[in-house]
């Protein structure tokens, strides 16, 4: 893993990654401003918007397919007069094949060692793709974009850039070397993209720093003032197999499971003000070979979203407690394996002209372990997000782009 120069490396890396297929500019791809037609109301940067919008949502980019969007962004930001590098990371380990993927970091004039603010967002999705579709005839700000991404977090990746493009050249107060830009891979799965930039700061030439960072998230164009940490386990119940003519002669793993994931989801895991509640989930039940047969073994896949305890050490908290439940119900038949985990995180939201929120997702603030102000923004609501119509309306994506100038503009003068 490695950043590389773009002035002298990335383009024609780039290149020989795509098999010398040169990434089209904006303009020339296919179907990008096709739909765009200005109404009376809108701002001077809605075509860049939504032209740059559509051309992002035009990519598949789940786990391990980033490699076309993060060509396009590089070339995007090299012709909009950033310099760009890339930073390559393994393959999803369920994707050993996939073409190269990377993070992309851009900034304007020479690269400096620190920055006032960190401007970022993820360029992944969940599957499947969704194309892109637009609701209705001349654009207005009510109107419905459809697509995968659209919501978490393209719209977020396009409403920054443009942000910043129109904050550069329209504010001749605001030095364009205090902002420096960060998109990565990877959020939606282990959250190795971020990890990688995090743990990659001080090896960097110059090692790099910054006072903020601004985080693109579906939050209904609120300031989150934080959002609830996680938990990630799995849990396995061991009993016997038996007739189940006589279960007297077995011991029901399915019974025991049940039985256990029914008293934690009636116990209290914990709660704070600020966060409310930690809640529970079972994502996925598996046990036993058949309906006449005692089940000798059961697995549940679950997760917590952690309201209580510190940034670092939250979950264990709660992990404690679903432990205890279990050998309550058996103390020998379960184990219980916690893959990662992190506390609830708070945020800076004390900026005037925001609302506040609290969100119950996770975000890739838990992996830049770094000396910042964390602030957590972004267009589009969180529950249309990772379903099958994802949306966004034109309104919240030009409210955005406001925002985040704001927000940049607060965060350069802390």
């Amino acid at each position: 893993m490695h950043w590389a120069s773009a002035t002298a490396v990335v383009f024609p890396a780039l290149l020989a990654l795509c098999a010398g297929q040169q990434q089209r500019p904006l303009s020339e791809v296919k179907g990008a401003g096709s739909s765009q037609q200005a109404g009376a109301d809108a701002p001077a940067y809605r075509d860049e918007l939504l032209q740059l919008l559509e051309a992002l949502v035009s990519f598949p980019s789940a786990n391990g397919e980033e490699n076309e969007i993060g060509q396009f962004l590089v070339d995007y930001l090299e012709q909009a007069e950033y310099q760009v590098d890339i930073q390559f990371l393994p393959p999803p380990k369920d994707f050993p094949d996939v073409p190269d993927r990377f993070n992309v970091l851009a900034w304007r004039g020479d690269r400096k060692s620190s920055y006032k603010a960190l401007v970022t967002s993820h360029i992944d999705v969940v599957p499947p793709h969704i194309p892109w579709q637009v609701e209705g005839g001349e654009i207005s700000k009510h109107t419905i974009i459809k697509g995968r991404g659209t919501t978490d977090a393209k719209g977020s990746v396009a409403t920054q850039i443009v942000a910043v493009n129109h904050l550069l050249s329209t504010n001749k107060d605001v030095n364009p070397e205090d902002i420096i830009l960060l998109f990565v891979v990877g959020e939606e799965t282990t959250g190795d993209g971020m990890r990688s930039f995090s743990g990659s700061l001080k090896h960097m030439d110059p090692p790099l720093s910054f006072q903020s960072a601004i985080f693109g998230e579906p939050t209904e164009n609120k300031l989150a003032c934080g959002h609830k940490g996680a938990l990630f386990c799995t849990a396995v119940a061991k009993g016997k197999d038996a007739h189940s003519g006589y279960p007297e002669l077995g011991k029901s793993a399915n019974e025991l499971m049940i039985r256990a994931m029914d008293k934690i989801f009636h116990t209290d895991l914990g709660s704070s003000p600020l966060f409310g509640n930690t809640t529970f989930n079972v994502g996925r039940f598996d046990g036993g070979v058949a309906a006449n047969v005692v089940s000798a073994k059961a697995f549940v896949d679950l997760s917590a979203r952690v309201a209580v305890g510190s940034e670092k050490e939250g979950h264990k908290v709660v992990q404690q407690k679903i432990w205890d439940v279990l050998r309550e119900t058996d103390e020998e038949a379960f184990t219980l394996d916690c893959t990662h985990g992190y506390g609830p995180y708070e945020c800076n939201c004390d900026v005037d002209g925001f609302e506040s929120i609290v969100v119950n997702y996770g975000t890739d603030i838990p992996n830049l372990d770094a000396d910042y102000v964390r602030y957590l923004y972004g267009p589009g609501s969180i529950l249309v997000a990772h379903g099958d119509h994802e949306y966004i309306t034109v309104g919240d994506l030009e409210k955005a782009v406001d925002d985040y100038q704001k927000l940049i503009l607060h965060a350069l003068s802390q």
